[in-house]
Order: structure tokens, then sequence, then C-alpha cells
């Protein structure tokens, strides 16, 4: 480690400039607890990730503006720092979806550097009661629980724009109805393949697999690793090793987005085993127009993969 020099990290440096950015915006509003200008019936809505923003957009439909800071599947989520465009868009927002649990600390700290007058935030970690040391922050994978921040959002946006809360409540019925082909896949995986066992290169489809009742073999310090951006020790590199060249799982579930020399060659093991191997990402795709589009891909494609399809 070298010394400290006294100038700050690129992260400190990248925060400071939005802070200040942020204060700006405010000081151009001439006080400290700034209301921006509003449209009628419309409200602007940031979410930390595109799927929580495509959930927002579709039971907000016309009423909503929704910004989506993390979009591009082409970014790892726990390197992006956030920028000055960023800043605006939550100083603006009437409504913010945090993620939480770690996962998307900047957005907290820009909630923290801002002071909106009637804002609401909607924390997925809190609306699910996530907590401990150890949750796993990954919360849109958990299929079965999703409709609850559904629901929050719903609250939310009625609290903010009452006389279209009549609106919001059939927009969110339909949201419900429309998670039914997944939530079936899911099932269909429980019913014909329980306790199968798989692995992955870290948590990010844990919640999905445990609703499918799938048993995890991929030794959670290897996952941990590799979640925190390191290599794994080497006892549990062997042991993910051995998982794959000796077939003991029947997929490896892959994450797409957030890629190392350790998982390319986990994924090169499992496909010279010929053990299928499925991607999953952290952001939704521009490929797919909705969250369910998108986790009804990823679970059918495991669903195939079990069948031994690729």
């Amino acid at each position: 480690m070298t010394a400290d020099s006294g100038a700050p990290s690129a992260s400190r440096r990248a925060f400071l400039a939005v802070t200040g950015a942020v204060a700006a915006v405010i000081a151009v509003a001439g006080c400290g607890s700034w209301k921006p200008p509003v449209t009628p019936g419309v409200v602007k809505v940031v979410a930390g990730e595109n799927f929580w923003g495509s959930i927002a957009a579709q039971i907000g439909g016309r009423h909503v503006q929704v910004t989506s800071i993390l979009s591009s599947p082409a970014v790892d989520p726990h390197l992006y720092e956030s920028d000055v465009a960023n800043a605006v868009a939550v100083a603006e927002a009437g409504l913010v979806i945090e993620n939480g649990a770690g996962y998307d600390t900047f957005l907290s700290q820009l909630l923290g550097a801002t002071t909106h007058l009637g804002r609401v935030v909607v924390s997925v970690r809190r609306v699910l009661g996530a907590t401990g040391p150890d949750v796993n922050p990954h919360f849109w994978y958990d299929i079965p629980r999703v409709p609850q921040v559904a629901a929050a959002v719903e609250a939310a946006l009625a609290r903010l724009e009452p006389r279209d809360a009549h609106l919001f409540a059939a927009n969110l019925a339909r949201f419900d109805r429309s998670l039914g082909p997944v939530e079936s896949v899911i099932s269909g995986i429980r019913r014909r393949y329980l306790g199968a066992p798989v692995a992955y290169t870290e948590r990010v489809p844990g919640y999905l697999l445990h609703a499918a009742g799938l048993r995890v073999l991929t030794p959670p310090g290897f996952a941990a690793a590799i979640e925190n951006g390191n290599d794994p020790g080497a006892a549990d590199t062997l042991a993910m090793d051995q998982l794959l060249t000796g077939h003991k799982v029947k997929v490896l579930l892959y994450n797409a987005q957030a890629t190392s020399p350790v998982t390319q060659h986990a994924r090169a093991l499992a496909r010279q085993a010929h053990i299928p191997v499925v991607a999953v990402t952290e952001t939704m795709p521009p490929a797919h127009r909705t969250y369910q589009a998108w986790q009804l891909a990823q679970a059918t494609a495991l669903l195939r993969a079990l069948g031994g399809s690729r």
C-alpha cells in the first residue's frame, strides 16, 4: 500500500464533483430545500437500476417520466460512479427508487446531497425487510416478492399524484398478472428438477434458484470473493473446479456483466465438461422491453439448460 498523499481517491473526487453540481442546482433555486418545477400530472422518477425503472414506468404509464441510472449491461454495476446528470435527475425527482443493501451506494450519496420538498424514496431493501450483514442485494431475481416492491411504487405514485391513483392501481394489477408466465416457468423447474445441483459464479440469480428449488453447490467463499471483486482462495477455487470437471452440477449460471479471468476459467471448464452455461446479467439488456420479459427469458433458458439444451 502506498503512503497517503492527501489527494482524494478517484471515487471521492467523483462524489465531490457530483455534490458540487447538486449544490449549484440548489443555489440557482435560491434556497437549501428546493422544490423544482413540475409538469402537472407527471411524476419525475429516478431508479437506481433500469429494471426498477421498467416497473415504475409500467405502473405510472403516461403519468411518469422515468430516468434509470444503471441501464447498460456493458457496465459493471460495482464499478459505477455517478455524474452530474445523475445528480440533477435526483435533485428534481419526486420519487426515487433505491435498491439498497449496499448495491447502489452512489444513489444514497446523491440522496444525501439533495433536499427536495415532498420527495418520496422507496428502498427495496426496506420494503422486503432484508437485513443482516451478508444479505444478497440482487432482489430483482426474487420473483415471488417483486410484487411487494411494485405495490410500494404504486403507493408512492398515488401519494404524489392522488388524482391518478385509480390508474396506478389498475396498472399494478396488470403488472402482477404479467408475472404469471415467469412464475409458471419457475414452478415447472421446481416440479421437474427439485433439488437438482447447480453452480453460479456469484449470487446474482440466487433468489431465482431458491424459488425454483435448486441446490447451489458453489463454495460460498468463491461467490463472495467474486462479488467483492477479489480472487477466491486456493481451496475455494479448487472446489469450484472440481464441481465442473467432476460433473457434479447440471448447470453453471454465469454473470456475463461482471467477468474476470477466474469466472472465465469456470465457464471454460463447464463448456469442456459439456455442462450447460446460462448467462445472467445484473442490468436489463436493451433487447428486452420490460422487466418481466427479461426474467422470463432467463428462467426459460435455465429450464432448457436443466433439460440438457444449451
